[in-house]
């Protein structure tokens, strides 16, 4: 059935995509990066990737809404992620907003096919939520920047052949207006990469160190000293993408609980059922205040969604976990990700990732409520 603001167009495209997910989605098991990267060229070569981006740069020219509507289609049909998500959520829609035609013409296309797998390199180890206390530096030297410092958490990095990075170019400056951001090379002379394990058992995230890299100035997007500016834009489109992606799993995530909850054949507790009819209603009121906001996600809202998709999940998973009983601390047989007890551990950093829900809440009371700055 056509979601609620759907229109005849975009209820076509629902079934035509749902369609060819049925008949196309492969089953891979972990994170097979090969077939990962085939499964993400093969949504490229069918036209199912870009859907908002400009034509000429690889991209559908379709609106937004039909982006929304694929999101929605590919989490309920549980195919495999684009293993370049970085690249299409965050570095893509940037370039597209703030880079050169040059930079677009070169980097959009091997993004949405994943010739060339992307990460980010923003938080350091004295610089997560504070980004603007980031001292990774970079110093004019001719025609290159020359890069020494650290970056943490950076997903994907130990695949990736290019890093979005935010470095600083006038230590001198106010914290705000002394960065800028580049496009380097994860194979450059003087780049290395240390893996991260997480609490989950999986090293999704990395440290990148840079000992005097070079970078050519043409790789600077936007202007120098902007990269502040480029951030904030980066922010508020990875957000929107974030809102909308979580909206989705937290209604498939509800409909596994109550699925288990009806197979189970020991009477469930009222409590637990008022928390999983709290959980419901919960993720159904997301996913409508996103279609009510549509492209206002792309502006501050796209905070008040983050944290709110971010809370429900943790209560989710944590109930979800509850369900287990005494076997909630043991690990089954199978796919570790689609348990109960990994989803768990990895939503204790839903409210951290992408913006803490402190730093987002005090942009929501700023720039929504209008309220004054302590």
């Amino acid at each position: 059935m056509p979601r609620l603001q759907d229109t005849p167009g975009e209820a076509a495209f629902r079934e035509r995509l749902r369609g060819w997910l049925s008949a196309n989605a492969p089953k891979i098991e972990g994170r097979d990066v090969g077939a990962l990267k085939a499964w993400q060229k093969k949504l490229f070569d069918a036209g199912w990737l870009g859907l908002n981006w400009p034509r000429e740069y690889g991209g559908q020219g379709a609106s937004f809404r039909e982006q929304v509507v694929y999101n929605e289609e590919v989490i309920r049909a549980q195919t495999p992620a684009p293993i370049n998500g970085i690249g299409l959520m965050i570095v893509g829609p940037t370039l597209i907003a703030v880079g050169s035609e040059e930079q677009k013409r070169r980097y959009l296309a091997p993004i949405l096919s994943a010739e060339e797998i992307w990460c980010q390199g923003f938080s350091e180890p004295n610089a997560g939520s504070d980004l603007a206390g980031l001292q990774t530096r970079a110093v004019s030297d001719g025609d290159d920047y020359v890069i020494t410092g650290q970056k943490i958490w950076t997903s994907n990095s130990r695949i990736a052949d290019f890093i979005f990075l935010l470095v600083r170019t006038a230590p001198d400056a106010p914290r705000h207006k002394g960065i800028t951001a580049l496009i380097v090379d994860m194979k450059s002379p003087g780049v290395s990469v240390k893996p991260l394990r997480q609490i989950t058992g999986d090293a999704e995230f990395g440290e990148v160190f840079f000992d005097e890299v070079r970078v050519p100035q043409a790789n600077r997007i936007g202007e120098e000293n902007n990269g502040w500016i480029v951030a904030m834009k980066t922010f508020t489109r990875e957000r929107a993408n974030i809102s909308v992606s979580t909206s989705v799993r937290l209604q498939q995530q509800c409909g596994n609980l109550l699925s288990a909850v009806r197979g189970r054949d020991i009477p469930v507790d009222p409590q637990f059922r008022r928390e999983a009819a709290r959980a419901y209603l919960d993720s159904e009121c997301l996913q409508l205040t996103c279609e009510r906001l549509s492209e206002q996600l792309f502006g501050f809202e796209s905070s008040l969604v983050k944290i709110v998709g971010s809370e429900v999940n943790q209560r989710l998973q944590e109930l979800g976990l509850s369900m287990l009983g005494p076997d909630a601390p043991l690990v089954p047989d199978g796919d570790f990700e689609k348990t109960w007890q990994f989803g768990f551990l990895r939503s204790r950093g839903n409210t951290i990732e992408g913006g803490t829900s402190e730093i987002l809440r005090s942009i929501v009371a700023e720039r929504i409520l209008g309220l004054p700055r302590k």
